[in-house]
């Protein structure tokens, strides 16, 4: 069985992000970059699922940037096989990027297709489901645990009302949630090979698709500061100042 794994390029979750002077963005400028911490979930499970014998060959597939080959050769040493970079310098939308892992999907033909359920800078959680739309594939969404059976795959799934489990035809779309798995570190010796592990870079053209936007971003804002606590010396105190200051009671 093939699996296919999408990843993005992000900014490390560890670094304070800046917005640009002029508001038209977040400030990439000399910032540490790292892959999407919900594509680390996904890479880890498709290769339990190869260390099962459930999974024959791991292809991860990135959209962006040239410099996002940096976080394609982390998942290859991982444990992916191999590694598909569609090139884009263009800040793309959810749809867009569902509609061009949809031209991979259709050329590479995987059984499983396991995406990150967001990404931790835009935040959207909709590319899964619009790759899912767009190819037909079944879809579990949020999965906690994912298990192969037979030509099934049963995606346990977390809901508000706590967990549903749904047993979806092959070939499908899977998206991870937290709990599904802890993602393990590369080590030294599978760097070292995945600088020799094969990866194509392919363009939105190459692949027949148009990237063009219908959003367009107006302005971004840091959120508003917080203003400094205060100590109380008793409850009663802590009422009166809920009550006249806050007015939250």
């Amino acid at each position: 069985m093939k699996v296919l794994v999408a990843v993005k390029r992000v900014v490390d979750y560890n670094v304070k992000v800046r917005v640009k002077a002029d508001d038209s963005g977040v400030d990439l400028a000399n910032i540490k970059m790292a892959m999407n911490p919900f594509c680390e979930i996904a890479v880890e499970e498709a290769v339990r699922l190869k260390e099962l014998g459930t999974a024959t060959e791991i292809v991860v597939v990135s959209i962006g940037p040239a410099t996002a080959q940096e976080q394609l050769r982390t998942a290859l040493a991982l444990g992916a096989d191999r590694a598909v970079l569609v090139e884009s310098a263009e800040e793309l939308t959810s749809l867009a990027v569902a509609k061009l892992l949809k031209a991979v999907v259709d050329k590479e033909q995987p059984q499983l297709v396991i995406l990150g359920k967001q990404a931790i800078d835009s935040d959207n959680n909709q590319t899964g489901q619009m790759l899912a739309a767009l190819s037909g594939y079944a879809q579990g969404t949020f999965a906690s645990r994912v298990e192969i059976a037979g030509d099934k795959v049963n995606v346990t799934r977390e809901v508000d009302g706590g967990l549903q489990t749904v047993s979806l035809n092959l070939p499908a779309i899977v998206t991870t949630d937290l709990r599904l798995n802890e993602p393990r570190y590369a080590s030294l010796p599978n760097i070292m090979k995945a600088k020799k592990k094969p990866l194509e870079t392919v363009t939105p053209d190459a692949l027949g698709v148009s990237t063009a936007s219908t959003n367009k971003t107006l302005k971004v804002e840091a959120p508003a500061a917080r203003s400094a606590g205060i100590k109380v010396k008793s409850v009663a105190e802590l009422v009166e100042k809920l009550k006249n200051e806050a007015k939250v009671i």
